[in-house]
């Protein structure tokens, strides 16, 4: 089956990599990139070389991106990416600009090098190690990831899900980490993926591809956990309230489409919610 509406990849790929640290697959969050990736070795520049796993994770590379121009811009960064005989390379060949850690700078090139570091430790694209570690033993078969080649999955946007299986992560998140009993990602990594680690745009926390918000309910502070999809799909966790919702949306060509999910939300869901913490 062909999915139109776009998945929350990022955050999946966060659930992945989680998965491999915990297989001991994956190197440590406070490794250098740049060593780990030989084949990119003419790119390396000490600041470069300063970049770190979690400054993948938290979108703070510190590397030239700009995703805030239209995707069908031929200057937005992932559209450049995505058109690259390479994108692993084009990522890489971009300067530096802000010290690695310190700037949250939105790049869907962060999930490219976490899944070349995956492809580099374990011989698999992160599709194929996908379905293996989290899509199987979660019973959600029906999955497209879209490809820019035969061995080579759109990472940054491509995952394609049912919303039925999109709605299974936040059951997943909710469970700390844990499907019907069976633990598939360790704990702690739900715990740090979903928690603040860096300050993103205005209002908002970013913690491992994960993106972290609050709203106002019955006159208290109420935090949720977000996985997000462009078009206006969301996956809202809300752990005081044990409860997921998920949006989908096909607002590609809207402004609202980052604010009207948070409309259902607020306006509708929480107001609907009787048992407030």
């Amino acid at each position: 089956m062909k999915h139109d509406l776009r998945s929350i990849t990022k955050s999946v790929v966060s659930l992945v990599i989680g998965i491999a640290i915990g297989k001991g697959e994956f190197p440590g969050l406070d490794h250098a990139v740049m060593p780990l990736l030989p084949k990119y070795a003419d790119l390396r520049t000490p600041a470069k070389d300063m970049i770190t796993v979690r400054h993948l994770l938290t979108m703070s590379q510190g590397l030239v991106w700009n995703e805030d121009l239209p995707y069908a811009n031929p200057m937005n960064s992932e559209t450049q990416m995505d058109q690259a005989s390479d994108p692993v390379r084009y990522v890489l060949e971009q300067p530096v600009n802000t010290a690695p850690g310190t700037v949250f700078n939105y790049s869907g090139g962060s999930a490219v090098l976490l899944a070349a570091l995956l492809r580099q430790r374990t011989g698999q694209a992160i599709d194929t190690y996908a379905r293996a570690v989290l899509f199987e033993p979660m019973g959600i078969t029906d999955v497209d990831w879209l490809r820019v080649a035969p061995d080579q999955p759109l990472v940054a946007s491509g995952l394609r899900l049912r919303p039925r299986d999109t709605a299974k992560f936040g059951q997943l998140i909710l469970n700390g980490g844990a499907w019907h009993g069976v633990q598939i990602v360790p704990p702690d990594w739900i715990s740090a993926s979903t928690s603040p680690q860096i300050s993103g745009p205005p209002l908002w926390f970013y913690g491992y591809q994960f993106w972290l918000g609050r709203s106002l309910l019955k006159g208290k502070q109420v935090d949720w956990v977000a996985g997000v999809g462009y078009g206006g799909q969301r996956l809202f966790i809300v752990p005081a309230l044990d409860l997921v919702v998920l949006v989908h949306a096909g607002l590609y060509r809207s402004g609202m489409q980052s604010w009207v999910p948070v409309m259902v939300l607020n306006r509708f869901v929480l107001r609907a919610v009787t048992d407030a913490p």
